[in-house]
Order: C-alpha cells, then sequence, then structure tokens
C-alpha cells in the first residue's frame, strides 16, 4: 500500500487551517485596524516631514537629519508593532484553541498524520495571514515612492524583516499560551502578561547590565528596535525564529489530549530545555550587518579597521544611573558600536541608584572605567571620538588621524500625499467587506 502523498497532504491542511482563518472575525477585525493605524501613522509621518523639509515657506532643518528610515518607513511601519502586541495574538489564540473548544481536536488527532504537522500547518496559514495583513503597509511604501520620496531598500527590508519575525514570536506565544490555559479568555491573559514581562525586563534592563540585559535584548521590543536602526543581527534572528518555533513545538506536545498529562509536561520540559539551549548559543554567533545607510551602527571605515587589532575582551564599569541621559546616549551610540566591532564587551553599572540624585561625593559617578587586560583608564565623556581615544590608548593602538566618511546628505521631501484617508479608512474597509462577502460564501458553499 502506497504513502499518502505528503505534499498534497501538507497542501490540504494548509488550505482547511486558511479557511479557519478566513471565517475568524476576529482577523477580519485586525486587517480593519491595521489599515486604519497604518494611514494615520503615514499621514502624520508625511506631514511632519515635509514640515521639516521647509513646508509652507517655513525653514527646512538640515538635510542631514531627514532620513526616510526615523522619518517615513519606522512610524508608518510602527502599526504593525502594535497589532501584534494587542490584535494578533488573538487570532493566533482562537485558531489555535477552537478546535479543542468545539471537539474537533479528538477528530484531528485521528487523521492520518502526525499531530506536529497539523500545528505548523496552523503557523504556516497565521505566517500568511500576518503577511496579508501587510498589505497597507506596502500600500503607503510604494505612495511614498511614487511621491519620489527615497527608498534605501537594505534598510527598509531590515525593517519588514524585524515586522515579521516579530509575527512570529507572536505566532509561538500565544499559541503556547492558548495551548497550556483552560480557554481561549484566560490564554489572552497569559499573553498580555508575557507582553507586560517583557516591558518590564526591558525597563529593569536599562539600569542593571549583566546578564538581565543580555537578556532584555530579545524581547519583542528591543530585538524590533534593531531592526529599526537598520541593523541585521543574527543572533537576533535565530533567537526570534526559535521562540516561535519553540511556542508552536510546546502547543503541539501539550494538545496531544490522547496521552497521559505527566508524558506531556516532559515533552513540554523537553521543548522548552531545547529552545533554551539553542537560544544561548544563536546569542553568541556575532554577526552583524550595518545595512543603514547613514551607517548610524557603525563607526567610520578607519575606526573599524583599527578597531579590527583588537582581539582582547573589552571590560566597561559604568557610573551612571539608568536615568543619567549621558548612560542613554553611550548605550544607544558608542556602546551599541563597540559591541558590533569587537568579539567581546563586558559592561559592568556600578550606580546604586536609577536617578544619580543621591550618589556621595566621595563615589565614582560619572566616571567610566574601559579596560584591556590589565591596562584601564577612566573618561566621563559620552563622545564618540573621545571613547574611541580611549580604547586605542590602553590597546596601544595607533588612533586613525583622519576619518574621510562621506557625511549622510539627507532627503528632504515637500510633499503630503492626498486622499490618504479616503484609501484606508474608505476604500481599504469597502475592499475587506466585498473579500469577507466573498469568502463567507465560498466557505457556506463548501459546506453546502
Amino acid at each position: 500500500m502506497r504513502s499518502p502523498d505528503r505534499v498534497g497532504l501538507w497542501r490540504v491542511l494548509v488550505a482547511k487551517e486558511m479557511r479557519e482563518l478566513m471565517a475568524s472575525r476576529s482577523y477580519w477585525l485586525l486587517l480593519l485596524v491595521v489599515g486604519a493605524l497604518v494611514g494615520h501613522a503615514f499621514m502624520t509621518a508625511t506631514a511632519a516631514y515635509a514640515e521639516a523639509s521647509g513646508a509652507g515657506g517655513g525653514a527646512s532643518a538640515l538635510s542631514q537629519g531627514l532620513n526616510p528610515l526615523t522619518g517615513i518607513v519606522v512610524p508608518t511601519l510602527g502599526a504593525y508593532d502594535l497589532a501584534a502586541t494587542l490584535l494578533f495574538p488573538f487570532v493566533v489564540i482562537r485558531l489555535v484553541a477552537a478546535e479543542r473548544e468545539t471537539g474537533a481536536l479528538i477528530l484531528m488527532l485521528q487523521a492520518p498524520v502526525r499531530f506536529r504537522e497539523l500545528m505548523a500547518a496552523k503557523g504556516v496559514a497565521l505566517a500568511i495571514g500576518w503577511l496579508v495583513a501587510g498589505v497597507p503597509g506596502l500600500i503607503a511604501l510604494v505612495w511614498w515612492s511614487g511621491m519620489r520620496g527615497h527608498v534605501h531598500a537594505p534598510e527598509l527590508g531590515a525593517v519588514v524583516l524585524g515586522h515579521l519575525l516579530r509575527g512570529v514570536m507572536t505566532i509561538g506565544v500565544a499559541s503556547a499560551a492558548a495551548a497550556l490555559s483552560a480557554s481561549a479568555a484566560s490564554a489572552a491573559i497569559v499573553a498580555l502578561t508575557v507582553t507586560l514581562g517583557a516591558w518590564a525586563l526591558d525597563y529593569a534592563a536599562a539600569a542593571r547590565g549583566g546578564a538581565l540585559e543580555t537578556i532584555a535584548q530579545y524581547t519583542p521590543e528591543a530585538a524590533l528596535r534593531q531592526f529599526e536602526q537598520g541593523e541585521l543581527r543574527a543572533s537576533t534572528v535565530l533567537v526570534m525564529l526559535l521562540l516561535g518555533i519553540g511556542g508552536l513545538a510546546i502547543a503541539a506536545q501539550w494538545l496531544r489530549v490522547g496521552r497521559q498529562r505527566v508524558e506531556r509536561r516532559w515533552g513540554v520540559l523537553v521543548v522548552v530545555v531545547i529552545v533554551a539551549i539553542a537560544s544561548f548559543a544563536s546569542s553568541r554567533v556575532h554577526i552583524s550587518y550595518d545595512l543603514s545607510e547613514d551607517r548610524r551602527n557603525s563607526f567610520s571605515r578607519v575606526d573599524d579597521a583599527a578597531l579590527g587589532a583588537i582581539k582582547s575582551p573589552l571590560h566597561i564599569t559604568v557610573y551612571l544611573a539608568g536615568e543619567d541621559p549621558r548612560l542613554a546616549d553611550l548605550q544607544r551610540g558608542v556602546f551599541a558600536k563597540l559591541r558590533r566591532r569587537l568579539p567581546e564587551v563586558e559592561i559592568t553599572y556600578a550606580a546604586k541608584g536609577r536617578s544619580g540624585l543621591f550618589e556621595r561625593a566621595g563615589d565614582h559617578y560619572g566616571e567610566v572605567w574601559y579596560q584591556l587586560g590589565e591596562r584601564r583608564a577612566m573618561s566621563r565623556s559620552a563622545t564618540e571620538e573621545i571613547v574611541l581615544e580611549t580604547v586605542y590608548q590602553i590597546a596601544g593602538v595607533a588612533a586613525p588621524t583622519t576619518r574621510d566618511d562621506a557625511a549622510y546628505p539627507g532627503y528632504p521631501l515637500v510633499a503630503t500625499p492626498q486622499y490618504v484617508s479616503v484609501v484606508f479608512l474608505v476604500l481599504w474597509p469597502l475592499a475587506l467587506a466585498g473579500c469577507w462577502w466573498a469568502t463567507r460564501r465560498r466557505l457556506i458553499g463548501a459546506v453546502v
């Protein structure tokens, strides 16, 4: 007896999950809200960009500061971060938990396929649904390009990839929550709790550093910020994929109701351990690409070459409180770039308070110590050039005499799109209504 056609069976499974997704009112609501959010963000971003470019006869900002990445792309696509946080989890929970609540899960367990294939089909259908939700963002970016707005493809690709992986993480977390919770309402609370916990972790890691800061780099918000800066880190991509796939694997283990509860618990534990080990190994992958056009994540090319001669780990001790603006400047600028360029950078935050207002005069508050091997030096500056000179000094490396990188030209544009509200608030809902009606008729016809 021949084995069934696995490819054909896989297509049937994905088609079945797509029909389930199309029958979900929460998914259509997601598409409707995303269109409104993207349209509002696009209108706001283009108006602010045009004003900074000198619209209405006003004074324009320096052209170097007019970057379409931060001015248009990031705020426009930022609507998807909000959707992935507050809307998309409900779509995932509904698709994963519906069969268990209706009893259809028992029938699916009797199908001639592995249960992990059933969960994988759900993951693929949800990923396709997330891609479809990206249509309003695509419309906005094509509109911007049609206005002769500048688009740098590599950095745009980084932002788009970040939002796709953000959706994958949401699929994993919400799938695990839907499987482990007793009801869809409980799963929604669990998913929201995970989101709040990630925010709290970001806040705590800002001042404490160490292992907490390393873990916080892979929270949804922190990971997405890396892509929004035009940086592509292999470690971040791998960890986000592992968390998404791991969540689906946890759901696949727990929803196999034909097994004993103890056996399912061990299955979940094994998945958690494997994902944790693989994520730790992935976090050690130091491969990073700066895809931003203005090289915001990199030092000048001559500094990159000079830093390449340093092979020892760099230890940094910071006596700045978490709310000190100098620490924020160092973290976003110099420290992030040093982590990209040097093989290993370890940062210790030694200040005790969050504000620095009550540090004793005898303490070292305000000092930043840099150490390579036995040599160390102190600096109080958050300026990139001074920090680099300090690192060169203790490393015994000759500092570059000139930095001849071309300045970022900037792309001012005095133009605002017309009829954006009509497209996103009228035509988009009408198109969704037509698609919903056609899909509903098709689903009813298939049942009949």
